[in-house]
Parts: C-alpha cells; sequence; structure tokens
C-alpha cells in the first residue's frame, strides 16, 4: 500500500507530505484547491506523462516520492525482472524529479531508473480510476479486457494468442511469395547481377587498407629511395670517401693489441653487426619500392572499384560480401519459392484450424465467465441503489484478431420491460459511475494491487446513491487500500483517514496544504460540502449524525 507521498513544487503545493492509511483515504476540498494536483504527483511517480508546466513557477525542479509498504510478490517480481532488489521488509521508494526544463530523472529504491520502469512497476502498484477509465468503459474496443481480467485459468487466451501471431507471420511469408511473377523475375534478374558482379570482384576481407598502403608507398618511393640511398652510403662510402662500417674496423684494428681496450673493441663489434643489420632492411625496404606504372595503376583501378561497389553493397569488405551471401539466400528463395509455397500453405491451413479452435474455446470460456460476471454486476448494483438496472455481456461472432473472433460489448437496461442497449448509448454519468465501481470491486477480489484510487467517483450522483458508494468504497478498503476524491459528504464520511486540501494566499502567491482531519475538523468539513460557504448549527448536527452512523457501522452496531 501507498504509505507516504512526499510533493515539492507541483503547481501550487510547495511541499507537503501525506501519510495514508491502509483503509479508506478520502480527499475533499473546494473546487481549484488543488485535489487534482494529488493525484497527478501519483501518477507521475507512476511513469505516467508529466510536464514542465507542472513545475512550480520560479522553482527549478519539482520532486515527488512514495513510501510503500508490504508489497506483494507481484511487485518484488517485476522489480527483479527490471534489474531492482526487493528490500526485506517488501518497502518500495520510488522518487522522480522534474526540472523546469521539461526533463525528468526516476529512481527506485535509490538506483537510477527509466520512466518506462517506473511505468511497469506502477501497472502493478496502483490502479487509478478516472474520466480516462469511464471513457475506456464506454468503448466495445476495451470492454472485453475486464473480461479476460476474471478468466482466472489463462491458458487458452495465452495459448490463442500465441497461435493467432503465428498464422499472421505465415500469412505475411504466404502474401510475399505469392507476389506478382513479373516483380519476382525482376528481382532474380537484379540478384543475378549483384551476384556476378560480386564474384567476379573477388573481393577479400582487408585488401582496401592492403592497396591504400601500397599506394601511399609508391607514391613517396622516389624521396623514400633517395634516402636509403644516402643512408647506405654513409654506411659503406665510396673508393674516395670511408664509410662509417670502415672507420669502425679502422678503429678497431688500431685498438685491438690493446688489452686495455678490448671492452671497447667490443662495442664498436656490435655496431658493425648492428650496421649489417640496417643494410639488410635497406635493402629489404629497396625490394618493396620497386614496381612499375603498370601496378600503379591496377592498384588506382581497384580502388577505384571498391570505392564504387561501397556506395552500392556496403562500406566495408565485411559487408560487401555479406551483402553476397545475403543476395545468394534471397536468390534461392526465389527458385525454391514454389516448393515453400506449397509448405506454407499446408502450415497455414494447419494454423488456420488451430487457431479457429482456440478462439471457439476462448469464446466459451468467456461466455462462462461472463454469465458469473453479469451476476457479480447486478448484485453490486443492487447494493449501489440500483436494482433493476439490468446488465448484459453481449457477445457477437467477428473476424478473427489479435484478441479472438468474439465481439464483446456491455447492454444496460435501466427500466424493466425495456430491451438491454450498449452501455455507450444510455448510460447517465452517476449510472456510469456506479457500474465502473461496481466492475473495480469485482476486479480487486482478482486483482493484486495494493492501491486502487477513485478520482470523482460520485460524479453525476447524490444522495442515497452517494451514501451506497461510500459504503461500497470502505468494503473494497477491507481487502485494498483505496483512495478517493470526492465532492460527496456521504462518502467522506465513511473515510479512515480524512484529508482537507486548501489554498492560501500569501502575498502575491498561491499555496495549496493538506492537512489530516481530526473528529472536529471532520465535522466542519462535511458541513462544509453539505451546505457551501455557510456551515449553520444544523449542518454540523447532520455532519456528527453522518460520523456518528458510520461509527455505529463500523462497529457492527447496526
Amino acid at each position: 500500500m501507498l504509505k507516504t507521498l512526499d510533493i515539492e513544487n507541483i503547481a501550487v503545493i510547495e511541499k507537503t507530505t501525506v501519510d495514508f492509511s491502509s483503509g479508506l483515504n478520502v480527499l475533499t476540498g473546494e473546487t481549484g484547491a488543488g485535489k487534482s494536483i494529488v493525484v497527478d504527483s501519483i501518477n507521475a511517480i507512476l511513469g505516467e506523462r508529466t510536464s514542465k508546466e507542472l513545475v512550480r513557477h520560479g522553482a527549478e525542479n519539482a520532486c515527488v516520492s512514495a513510501y510503500f509498504e508490504d508489497v506483494c510478490e507481484n511487485v518484488c517480481k517485476k522489480l527483479n525482472e527490471l534489474g531492482f532488489e526487493c528490500e526485506e521488509d517488501n518497502s518500495l521508494l520510488i522518487s522522480r524529479k522534474i526540472s523546469s526544463q521539461g526533463k525528468s530523472s526516476c529512481k527506485i529504491n535509490g538506483k537510477s531508473a527509466t520512466v518506462s520502469m517506473l511505468k511497469e512497476v506502477g501497472n502493478v502498484l496502483v490502479n487509478i480510476h478516472g474520466q480516462h477509465d469511464s471513457q475506456q468503459l464506454l468503448n466495445p474496443d476495451f470492454q472485453y479486457r475486464y473480461i479476460d481480467m476474471l478468466l482466472g485459468e489463462r491458458s487458452v487466451l495465452d495459448e490463442y494468442k500465441k497461435s493467432f501471431k503465428e498464422l499472421i507471420s505465415v500469412r505475411r511469408r504466404l502474401k510475399a511469395l505469392t507476389a506478382d511473377e513479373t516483380d519476382k523475375e525482376r528481382k532474380l534478374e537484379l540478384l543475378d547481377y549483384q551476384i556476378n558482379e560480386l564474384e567476379k570482384a573477388g573481393i577479400k576481407a582487408g585488401e582496401k587498407e592492403r592497396l591504400s598502403k601500397r599506394r601511399a608507398l609508391i607514391n613517396k618511393s622516389e624521396a623514400l629511395s633517395s634516402a636509403l640511398n644516402n643512408s647506405l652510403f654513409a654506411v659503406n662510402g665510396d673508393d674516395e670517401i670511408n664509410g662509417i662500417q670502415s672507420q669502425i674496423s679502422d678503429c678497431v684494428n688500431s685498438l685491438l693489441h690493446f688489452e686495455e681496450a678490448s671492452d671497447i673493441c667490443g662495442l664498436f663489434t656490435d655496431i658493425n653487426d648492428k650496421l649489417e643489420d640496417i643494410k639488410d632492411k635497406i635493402n629489404l625496404l629497396f625490394s618493396l619500392i620497386d614496381f612499375n606504372q603498370n601496378e600503379l595503376e591496377e592498384i588506382e583501378d581497384r580502388l577505384d572499384l571498391l570505392y564504387k561497389f561501397s556506395n552500392k553493397y556496403g562500406e566495408t569488405e565485411e559487408e560487401m560480401l555479406a551483402f553476397l551471401e545475403n543476395a545468394k539466400a534471397q536468390r534461392n528463395s526465389i527458385i525454391y519459392s514454389d516448393e515453400e509455397l506449397e509448405k506454407l500453405n499446408v502450415r497455414y491451413d494447419e494454423l488456420f484450424e488451430k487457431t479457429v479452435d482456440l478462439a471457439q474455446r476462448l469464446s466459451d470460456k468467456r461466455k462462462e465467465t461472463a454469465l458469473k460476471f453479469e451476476e457479480a454486476v447486478k448484485s453490486e448494483l443492487e447494493f449501489l441503489d440500483m436494482p433493476k438496472l439490468r446488465f448484459v455481456v453481449n457477445f457477437e461472432k467477428g473476424n478473427l484478431s489479435s484478441t479472438g473472433f468474439d465481439k464483446i460489448e456491455f447492454f444496460i437496461s435501466t427500466n424493466p420491460g425495456e430491451p438491454p442497449k450498449p452501455l455507450s448509448k444510455i448510460a447517465s454519468g452517476g449510472e456510469l459511475s456506479r457500474i465502473m465501481l461496481a466492475i473495480k470491486n469485482i476486479l480487486s477480489y482478482n486483482d493484486t494491487i495494493g492501491t486502487l484510487i477513485f478520482d470523482e467517483i460520485d460524479t453525476g450522483v447524490s444522495g442515497r446513491a452517494s451514501r451506497k458508494i461510500g459504503l461500497k468504497l470502505k468494503s473494497v478498503s477491507k481487502n485494498t487500500q483505496v483512495i478517493c476524491v470526492t465532492h460527496s459528504a456521504q462518502i467522506a464520511s465513511n473515510a479512515d483517514e480524512h484529508f482537507l486540501i486548501q489554498k492560501e494566499f500569501i502575498g502575491d502567491r498561491t499555496y495549496t496544504k493538506v492537512t489530516a482531519l481530526d473528529y472536529e475538523s471532520r465535522k466542519k468539513e462535511l458541513a462544509r460540502i453539505m451546505g457551501g460557504l455557510e456551515i449553520t448549527d444544523a449542518l454540523l448536527k447532520s455532519a456528527e449524525e453522518m460520523l456518528s452512523l458510520q461509527e455505529d457501522i463500523q462497529n457492527g452496531n447496526l
């Protein structure tokens, strides 16, 4: 569950800490006080998209951190998948910093993370119901998901998805192979030309580098030859001038008879040996720079060819050779396509039959689940003061898709004798809120999500229906932590923890603060919600009666 939420420099909230309880947490306040900012802050640490506009005016950064206690096994498993460790006490700390330039940095248990990682963890931590969920509930394209969440044994669904994915893959391959014959011939002609050109060139890995070095050596051979000749003359000399080697020999002969100069003679001998090595290397280098004009022209032509090929087949020789192998594979694929086509047709028929069978099994499973779902929704709605509303999961058969062939849509009938019609056509705001709450409550018993957040679930609802929604939220909170933003006194009176969100104006700045209310403060806030700005004794008495009634219900006195 979400234990502590720290908010700093988010919109008009400069700094606040909210300590939630494990039961039903309610947030109330006047319109525009900043209740949505708290939900936006929670969304931020759950990896939802944020904007630099969220950063408080004048601040460089906005920060949100959330501390969770007793996270479930699914959360620990997800953390491990993403490379994070779960704390020994199953606690979790998520933080996110948003700069005024719009950049974002995230951490999970003190370790850097990406926004997408936050979103993956957030999906198994918190479920937020807001306007977006209501729109999804109205959209038939999403309604099958609620049934699939309740399937229990999901092996048929998983097996179907795997079979359908393979079917699509085979169908795409068939489509490629059955392309126009003229196009096939054109491709084959192009591949033959490319293969012949590359094979004729006889490209070898590393030859471009080797030829470039050889060309560079030839281009400087004249200057190098002159330098080598000068070096060789210095070592050997000629008939008129003694070279270094001859002079050293003279020195050795003059010192040879002196025992004291034996070390010097040895050093001179070593020098002579090294001079012999120098002459060998000079002669070797002379042989390397020996060339004719034809060789240079051949090198230039070859490098020019390799340059042209690099623009067509790949920058390096390795890439050119890889292109050649790929072209051969494509040619073989076209040549033997008829044989492969026959095999693929057989495979496609097998997969299609299997996928249709799995789709039927999945449909049967969904219909079985839908009947139980209808009964559960009916029971929930009876409690929520909608006993005459009839809820039906309508099935129609459509084309095979990634979700099966079922076209699922929720129908309702709000009046006895009237046939059920699509939920999106006739549900009012109040009815939609209660249906959504009923579904969320049903799903909560089949889900491991530790925190449910309802953002203004009371939209379009008042009076007795609001009271029933409050009781239902209270019931849900016994199994799952619930955080609810509401304008309803009936709902707020059920809270285990009640927070007031209010604005303050200090100087020319606006500040929003979040305060945990005690009993007397709760009475005043409930009276304000019921009566507006003027809080009368009658309203305070009604608020007190409302709180006492909830206390009696909680203690089992009613």
